[in-house]
């Protein structure tokens, strides 16, 4: 037992170190979208509302189709419903689509 060196027993503990510290990181790099159910609201945010007679447009008037895009996958990256960007191209084809082309998203 005298030969043995004390530096053995660093690596399990470097390693569970590193463990927890990788646990600790991926808990809290995940953004929290939505409290859970059942909590109360405890920021004092309240909701507010919008000016009456107009209505706030966000977001780009067009978009570049990109390899790989389907109108669908299209409506859920913009958040624009599937059925206003059908409305608003009528000539578009999803079997034609190409990498550039530039579509609608509201008028």
């Amino acid at each position: 037992m005298a030969g043995r060196s004390p530096a053995r027993f660093l690596a399990p503990l470097a390693l569970v170190a590193f463990v927890i510290a990788l646990f600790v990181v991926v808990t809290n790099s995940r953004p929290d979208t939505e409290p859970p159910a059942g909590s109360n609201n405890t920021s004092g945010a309240r909701p507010t509302a919008t000016p009456t007679g107009k209505k706030e447009r966000k977001g780009p008037r067009r978009y570049r189709v990109r390899e790989g895009d389907t109108p669908s996958s299209i409506a859920e990256k913009t958040g624009v419903p599937l059925e206003e960007i059908l409305r608003l191209n009528p000539d578009l084809d999803p079997q034609t689509l190409s990498p550039g082309q530039r579509i609608r998203l509201r008028q």
